[in-house]
C-alpha cells in the first residue's frame, strides 16, 4: 500500500517518487510540533499514536540537514528533526478546488508573512540545491533509496524491467537459502572429482527454477556464454550483505521507533574460522511488549581497545543507533574474554553514563561469576563440565545409563537420586546451583565414563568409548575436584541473591538491598582466607579419596619447581594462593562493578510495580531513585504528582482488583497513558539486561541463535544467512532490495553475470 504525504498542497505518494516518507514521532511534543507546521486542522485532536500509525510526511518537507542515512539504502531521520518546508498559500489561487487536507484560516497578515516567507526560503533552497548537486555528481555511484528528486521520474524500459524481474528471481533464492539454513557453496572445492563439475546449492537452485518454467531466468540463462557463471561469488556476496542490512533495518527501525534499548553480546563463537560476537538488543515495541531481537554478528578483535572502538562504530555509524537512548549494557563470555568484554563496558560507559553494565538475565549470576574469574583452572574446568553435559545429552541410551549409576548409588536417598535425574535430563550447567548438583554428581559421572570406556558387551562404538576415557581422566583430575569443591563454597553466598535477581519483580527489588550482606560475608571470607580454605581444602580431599584419585600438585607446577629444594609449598598452600584467593578476590570486586551505583538505584525504581508498593505498605519513595532517569521523562515537573496519585490509585483500589506484580503487567494497563511518567519509567527500566523477558514469545533472538549454532557445522556458517535464518518471520521488500543493488553495483544495462569468473565447459 503506497504511502500518501500528510501535508496541505503535497500530493506525492511512495509509488511515485524515490522519496523517503517518515511517519509522526510518538513524542508528544515533537509531534505537536509537527502538527503545528502543518497547520491541518482536522490533526490537531489525534493521538501521537494515531498520528504514527496512519501519517507521513514525505522528505520534501525537511531540511537537508534533518535527513542522514544509517545504511546503503534507508534514510532517516534525525532526532530531533522538525518539518518545516511547507505550501501553505497555493490553494488560495484556486478556492472552489477540494481538499482533503483542511489547512487553517490565515490572516491576510499571515498569509503575506507566509508568502514572503516562502520567497525567502526559494532563495535560499536554490543555493543549497546547487551545493548539493555539486557533491551529487562526485558521488553518483553512491546514490541510494530515498535521495530526492525534482524531476519526474523517467518510464521503465523493457530492458530495465527484465532486469529488475531477473534480480528479483535471484534475491528470492538467497532468502530461501538463508531462511532455510543452506549454504551457498554446499560442498569444498577439493571435494570435486578432477574433470567433473558439480554445480553449488544456489547454482543448482538457480537451474532448478530454470527447469521449472521461470521465463526470465530462462532468457536470461539463453542470452549468456556457456563458460561464464550465471552469478559470480562476488555479486553473491554483495546481494547477500544487501539482504541481511535489509532485514537488519526491519528490527533497527522497531527499536528507533522506541527510542530506548540495550545491548547484549553472547559468548564469542567461530563463523567459518573467525571469531565473532553475537550481539541481541532489547527493547519495547509499541504493543508494549519487552523484545530481545538479535541483530549481527560483530567481528572479534584481540585487542581490547580495538574491539572496544570497533564495537561503538559498528553498532552507531553501521547500524544506525543512537547510543545516547542506551540504557543498559551485558556481555555473556567465558574467563578468556570476560576481562576484554570490560573494558568495552567501561569505555562505553565513559562515552555514555545512562548505559549501565548490568547482569543477563538468561545467564545465573553464580556462572556469570565463575565464567569471569581469571585463573586457567576455572576456565579449564568449566569446558569440563559442559563438555561432560554435551556428552551424556548425545543420546537418550548414556542418559539412561546414567540413571542406572544414580539409582544404585542413592538407593538410601530415593528423593534426592529422582532429584539428580531429573537435572541431568535438563541444560544444569547454567542453574545457580550447578556446582553443587556437579559436587553430589561427581561419583555417578565418574564410574559412569569408566563403564562405557570399558564395556565389555561393545554397546558403545569406539567415538564414544574414547570419548568417555578422555572425560573420566578429566574429572578425576585432583585439580578438578579442588577447584568445583572451591567454586561450590564461594559462590553458595551469592547463590541465594543470584537466584532472587531472576526471580519475580518483587524478589529482583529486595535482592538490591541483600547486596551490602552478601559483600560483607564474602569480605569476612577474605579476611580468615587461611580458616575457609583449611575447610575447602580438606572437603576435596575426602572427595578425592573417595573417587580413589591421588592428591598431587599439577604437573606444570611440579616440574617447575624440581631442582628447587629450599621450596616447602605443599598442596593446600598452593591452592590457596593460586585459587581460593584470587576466587574471593575476584568475586567481590565483581560484584562491585556489575552493581554500581546507577545500577542499584535502578532497581530500587522497581517499586513502581504495583505489587512492589502494596509490599512496602505504600510508603515507597521513588522520586528520589528516579533522578538518573529525570532526563527520559516527558514531563519531569509532575513526576512528583503524578507518582502521587500512581500510588493513590492502588492503595484505594477495589477490593476485587488484584494488584499487577510485573513491569509487563503494568505496561499493558489499559489506563497506563494516564501517567506518562511513570509509563516512561517503566519502560527503561523493562530494557535493563537484568530483568527478565517476561512473556518467553518475545525472547525468540537468543533462542533461535542458539539453535542456528547448534544446527550449523562450524565452516558452513555464515553472518549473513545467519541473520537470515533466525530473523526468518521479518517481512523484506523485494523491491528495495533490488533498487539497492541497481544504485551501488550496476549501471541501468549491466546486469550480474561476471565474464571474470568462469568455469570449464564440459
Amino acid at each position: 500500500m503506497p504511502n500518501f504525504c500528510a501535508a496541505p498542497n503535497c500530493t506525492r505518494k511512495s509509488t511515485q517518487s524515490d522519496l523517503a516518507f517518515f511517519r509522526f514521532p510518538r513524542d508528544p511534543a515533537r509531534c505537536q510540533k509537527w502538527v503545528e507546521n502543518c497547520r491541518r486542522a482536522d490533526l490537531e485532536d489525534k493521538t501521537p499514536d494515531q498520528l504514527n500509525k496512519h501519517y507521513r510526511l514525505c522528505a520534501k518537507h525537511f531540511e537537508t540537514s534533518m535527513i542522514c542515512r544509517t545504511s546503503p539504502y534507508r534514510t532517516v531521520l534525525r532526532d530531533n528533526a522538525i518539518p518545516t518546508i511547507f505550501d501553505l498559500t497555493s490553494h488560495l489561487n484556486n478556492p472552489h478546488s477540494r481538499h482533503r487536507k483542511r489547512i487553517k484560516e490565515l490572516s491576510e497578515d499571515e498569509i503575506r508573512t507566509l508568502k514572503q516567507k516562502k520567497i525567502d526560503e526559494t532563495s535560499e533552497q536554490e543555493q543549497k540545491h546547487k551545493e548539493t548537486n555539486n557533491s551529487n555528481a562526485q558521488n553518483s555511484s553512491a546514490e541510494v533509496v530515498g535521495d530526492e528528486q525534482d524531476e519526474d521520474i523517467l518510464p521503465l524500459t523493457l530492458e530495465e524491467k527484465e532486469n529488475k524481474e531477473y534480480l528479483k528471481s535471484l534475491f528470492e533464492i538467497l532468502i530461501l537459502m538463508g531462511k532455510q539454513n543452506i549454504p551457498l557453496d554446499g560442498h569444498e572445492t577439493d571435494e570435486i572429482p578432477d574433470g567433473l563439475f558439480t554445480p553449488d546449492n544456489f547454482q543448482a537452485l538457480l537451474e532448478c527454477r530454470i527447469n521449472s518454467g521461470e521465463e526470465v531466468l530462462r532468457k536470461r540463462f539463453e542470452t549468456t556464454a556457456v563458460n561464464t557463471l550465471f552469478c559470480s561469488k562476488t555479486q553473491q556476496k554483495q546481494m547477500l550483505e544487501i539482504c541481511e542490512s535489509c532485514i537488519r533495518e526491519e528490527t533497527l527501525r522497531e527499536v528507533r521507533d522506541s527510542h530506548f534499548f540495550s545491548i547484549i553480546t553472547d559468548d564469542v563463537v567461530d563463523i567459518a574460522g573467525e571469531e565473532h560476537l553475537p550481539v541481541l538488543v532489547r527493547f519495547v515495541d509499541e504493543s508494549h511488549n519487552l523484545r530481545e531481537e538479535f541483530v549481527g554478528f560483530l567481528p572479534y578483535e584481540a585487542d581490547a581497545e580495538i574491539l572496544a572502538v570497533k564495537f561503538h562504530t559498528t553498532i552507531t555509524e553501521k547500524w544506525g543507533l543512537n547510543m545516547e537512548y542506551c540504557r543498559g549494557q551485558a556481555y555473556i563470555v567465558s574467563s578468556g574474554f570476560s576481562s576484554k568484554m570490560k573494558v568495552v563496558a567501561s569505555r562505553l560507559l565513559e562515552k555514555y553514563p545512562q548505559a549501565i553494565y548490568t547482569l543477563c538475565s538468561s545467564c545465573a549470576l553464580n556462572m556469570w561469576l565463575a565464567k569471569s574469574v581469571p585463573v586457567v583452572g576455572v576456565s579449564v574446568a568449566l569446558g569440563t563440565i559442559e563438555e561432560v553435559c554435551s556428552f551424556f545429552h548425545r543420546s537418550p541410551q548414556l542418559l539412561l545409563e546414567l540413571d542406572n549409576v544414580i539409582s544404585v548409588l542413592f538407593q538410601s536417598s530415593e528423593e534426592r537420586g529422582k532429584e539428580l535425574k531429573e537435572i541431568c535430563h535438563s541444560q544444569w550447567t547454567g542453574r545457580h546451583d550447578a556446582f553443587e548438583v556437579l559436587v553430589d554428581l561427581l561419583q555417578a559421572l565418574v564410574l559412569c565414563l569408566d563403564g562405557i570406556n570399558s564395556d565389555t558387551n561393545i554397546r558403545w562404538n569406539n567415538c564414544i568409548a574414547g570419548r568417555a576415557f578422555v572425560l573420566c581422566s578429566a574429572v578425576t583430575d585432583f585439580d578438578f575436584i579442588v577447584t568445583i569443591v572451591v567454586l561450590k563454597n564461594v559462590l553458595s553466598f551469592t547463590r541465594a541473591f543470584g537466584k532472587n535477581l531472576q526471580g519475580q519483580t518483587s524478589d529482583v527489588f529486595f535482592a538490591a538491598s541483600s547486596l551490602t550482606a552478601v559483600l560483607h560475608s564474602l569480605n569476612e571470607v577474605m579476611e580468615n582466607i587461611e580458616v575457609y580454605h583449611e575447610f575447602w581444602f580438606e572437603e576435596a580431599t575426602n572427595l578425592a579419596t573417595k573417587l580413589d584419585i591421588q592428591m598431587k600438585l599439577p604437573g606444570k607446577f611440579r616440574r617447575a619447581q624440581q631442582g628447587n629444594l629450599e621450596s616447602q609449598l605443599t598442596s593446600e598452600s598452593y591452592y590457596k594462593e593460586t585459587l581460593s584467593v584470587p576466587t574471593v578476590e575476584h568475586i567481590i570486586q565483581e560484584l562491585k562493578d556489575i552493581f554500581s551505583e546507577q545500577h542499584l538505584k535502578a532497581l530500587k525504581c522497581l517499586s513502581l510495580v504495583p505489587s512492589v508498593m502494596g509490599q512496602l505498605k505504600f510508603n515507597t519513595s521513588e522520586e528520589h531513585h528516579a533522578d538518573m532517569y529525570r532526563s527520559d521523562l516527558p514531563n519531569p515537573d509532575t513526576l512528583s504528582a503524578e507518582l502521587h496519585c500512581w500510588r493513590i490509585k492502588w492503595k484505594h483500589r477495589g477490593k476485587d482488583i488484584e494488584l499487577p506484580s510485573t513491569i509487563y503487567e503494568a505496561l499493558h494497563l489499559p489506563d497506563i497513558k494516564f501517567f506518562p511518567n511513570v509509563y516512561a519509567l517503566l519502560k527503561v527500566l523493562c530494557i535493563l539486561p537484568v530483568m527478565k523477558v517476561e512473556n518467553e514469545r518475545y525472547e525468540n533472538g537468543r533462542k533461535r541463535l542458539k539453535a542456528y549454532l547448534r544446527n550449523t557445522l562450524t565452516d558452513q556458517r555464515s553472518s549473513n544467512l545467519a541473520l537470515l535464518n533466525i530473523n526468518f518471520d521479518i517481512k523484506h521488500d523485494l523491491d528495495l532490495m533490488v533498487d539497492t543493488y541497481i544504485k551501488l553495483y550496476t549501471t541501468k544495462s549491466e546486469l550480474p553475470i561476471d565474464n571474470s569468473e568462469t568455469v570449464e565447459n564440459t
